[in-house]
């Protein structure tokens, strides 16, 4: 914990939103631009004990917060997702905590867009039954009223087909590799069974089965 004070702040070479902090001559640590800014850092001033735990923690709030941004690029995540990827970072809770909220506050967290837009995709690109599109959620790490909510928010849409309407609909899709069974009793276990693992009810799927074997087998 070096005390002293600022004698020269030099851009890094090969991060040029970086500086080095030295204190009396002395190399002390590697900043970013906003915690040189956040801190209002310049040579001549003064570091003592209490400005230097302060510094330490904006940076680490400021480098926690920048590595999420780069979690967030590729999709959205949920806040439980960001949580887990700075803890497996060694980040304090404290940190994590401060980052969480300034992304809620930017709105780049919100776990009920988050849910709305993974329904939206399943929807749309890989049909999922509600139970696993609520198993899928929970291990997203979502509250139950949150995904309670996102999809009866859904299944009010009028785009969104039923459950049954979505079960057909998949089973239709590769109806061709089950028409060949050798029974019907084989039929409903095998095109049974991929609709189930996908998060159908029997139920609801028992219909559609009979109805689809009567359409590969018609009398």
């Amino acid at each position: 914990m070096p005390e002293g004070v600022i004698t020269a702040l030099r851009a890094q070479e090969r991060d040029s939103q970086r500086v080095n902090v030295f204190i009396d001559d002395t190399f002390a640590l590697g900043i970013s631009l906003d915690t040189l800014a956040a801190e209002g850092l310049h040579v001549g001033k003064p570091i003592d004990a209490a400005t230097w735990a302060r510094l330490e923690a904006t940076e680490q709030t400021t480098q926690a917060f920048q590595r999420a941004l780069r979690f967030l690029q590729s999709r959205p995540r949920s806040t439980a997702e960001v949580r887990q990827r700075l803890r497996r970072a060694a980040y304090a809770d404290a940190t994590i905590e401060a980052v969480i909220a300034r992304l809620t506050e930017l709105a780049l967290l919100d776990d009920a867009e988050f849910a709305r837009l993974w329904i939206a995709h399943r929807h749309h690109h890989n049909p999922r039954g509600t139970a696993l599109l609520r198993v899928e959620l929970r291990q997203k790490g979502l509250d139950r009223e949150v995904i309670e909510a996102a999809l009866a928010a859904a299944q009010e849409h009028a785009d969104y087909p039923d459950e049954a309407g979505q079960a057909r609909q998949l089973a239709l899709d590769v109806l061709p590799r089950y028409c060949n069974a050798p029974d019907k009793a084989t039929f409903e276990r095998r095109l049974g069974g991929y609709l189930q693992r996908r998060g159908f009810a029997f139920a609801t799927i028992r219909p559609v089965l009979a109805e689809l074997w009567q359409q590969c087998h018609p009398e």
